[in-house]
């Protein structure tokens, strides 16, 4: 397992239910949760599957690496990976493909910005066409906020250079989606559909984050709409990708609208979703080693898993995230294990951005720090537990939502 976040550790703890789990650098966490944690290059390791969980080191070729030395590796190519490398990539790529999504223009240009945002109706949405850690997208209907934000991407003073380029796009009516689909070069496989929650505070209020939280399976999506998006856009993709000679095996992560006019493609991601990794991975139980490995092997033939269960996330973030997060505040309610000190049925803690103190203390290291993931018989279920759980874990300045799968309850 690359990586050492809190998606990285409910991977590595769902496949560590089938196999022996080796996660490289991994974090504090994962590591006291009685996972193998290891400082070195995954190039330099052998194992019989790597699972890729940042987009960063798929966007810089780590997948293409490792299938030279003949590994088994869940995770796109760096041509694959162009579809969240380059936002203005994904764009051309979905009008060659016929996926429907929002219309848009693509912009290095300030003033051919301004104009063409001058052209379109509130929502503003513009978004940086590199990564910027899911913090790259401004949706606002304030126009003066959007020139605002143009201004700073286009100049590289909000992103750097991944902000010098913007696509400025529509936005869309109706509820969002991201249904995760697991490719193996031919074949898809949609995981159950969830919901994350994006904004900082409730009611969906202040800054964009990288996420605060999500539950699984998202009531809201029936599966007819799952049908209606594998037909309509996941299909179209698999089928650009062949003619492009683009053999993705890994994670497509569909961002996707239920507009009144049927699904849209808002974006995609080319990894699993953080944090609805945390929300997933435990309606999968054993079931994830091998669905992982067709899918490294090109060789899926697993039908869609149905669970009984639900599953929400809340995450605790930083003080001051996510513009200045602070670190090192001590955080109460663990055990040595990283898990609860107080144990509550059915909740995992996951460990996205902690570390330990001389004193053998977790703190804070991180802008997300912990996702707390409560699975139950029912969301309301799920939610309480979720939300139980993270009454027993306090630090200063703790961060986090309070309305977490609250409609879909």
């Amino acid at each position: 397992m690359v990586g050492g976040g809190a998606r990285e550790h409910a991977l590595a703890w769902g496949l560590s239910k089938s196999a022996e789990v080796l996660v490289t650098p991994g974090n504090a966490g994962i590591a006291a949760h009685g996972i193998t944690c290891v400082s070195t290059s995954p190039l330099e390791l052998d194992a019989d599957l790597f699972v890729v969980g940042p987009e960063q080191p798929l966007v810089e070729g780590l997948a293409d690496q490792l299938r030279r030395q003949g590994k088994v590796v869940v995770g796109p190519g760096l041509d694959g990976a162009q579809l969240e490398g380059s936002k203005a990539f994904m764009k051309e790529f979905l009008a060659s493909a016929g996926v429907p999504t929002a219309n848009y223009g693509v912009f290095s240009d300030e003033d051919e910005a301004a104009a063409f945002l001058s052209t379109m109706e509130p929502p503003y949405v513009i978004k940086t066409d590199g990564l910027a850690a899911g913090k790259g997208v401004l949706v606002t209907h304030d126009i003066n906020e959007a020139r605002d934000d143009l201004r700073a991407k286009l100049s590289g003073a909000a992103f750097g250079d991944a902000g010098t380029t913007v696509i400025i796009e529509e936005g869309l009516d109706g509820e969002e989606c991201s249904l995760l689909v697991l490719c193996d070069g031919t074949r898809a496989l949609p995981l159950v559909p969830a919901q994350d929650f994006k904004r900082v505070g409730d009611g969906d209020q202040g800054a964009n984050t990288g996420g605060m939280g999500a539950y699984a399976p998202m009531t809201a999506m029936t599966a007819d709409q799952v049908e209606l998006v594998m037909e309509h856009i996941v299909a179209p993709t698999l089928d650009e990708l062949s003619r492009r000679g683009i053999d993705f095996r890994g994670v497509l992560y569909a961002g996707v609208m239920l507009t009144s006019k049927g699904p849209k493609l808002l974006e995609y991601n080319v990894r699993f979703g953080d944090p609805e990794t945390e929300a997933l991975v435990p309606l999968y139980g054993e079931e994830l080693f091998e669905m992982l490995l067709e899918t490294g092997e090109g060789r899926l033939t697993k039908t869609p898993v149905v669970t009984k269960d639900f599953a929400v996330t809340v995450v605790l973030a930083s003080y001051g995230y996510p513009q200045d997060p602070r670190f090192g505040d001590v955080i109460e309610g663990l055990g040595a294990d990283g898990q609860l000190a107080n144990p509550v049925e059915g909740v995992s803690v996951f460990h996205a951005g902690t570390a330990r103190d001389p004193h053998g203390r977790f703190v804070t290291a991180g802008g997300r720090v912990l996702a707390l993931t409560g699975v139950g018989a029912s969301i309301r279920e799920a939610r309480e537990r979720a939300y139980q759980a993270a009454a027993l874990v306090t630090f200063e300045g703790r961060v986090m939502r309070h309305d977490i799968a609250l409609a879909a309850v």
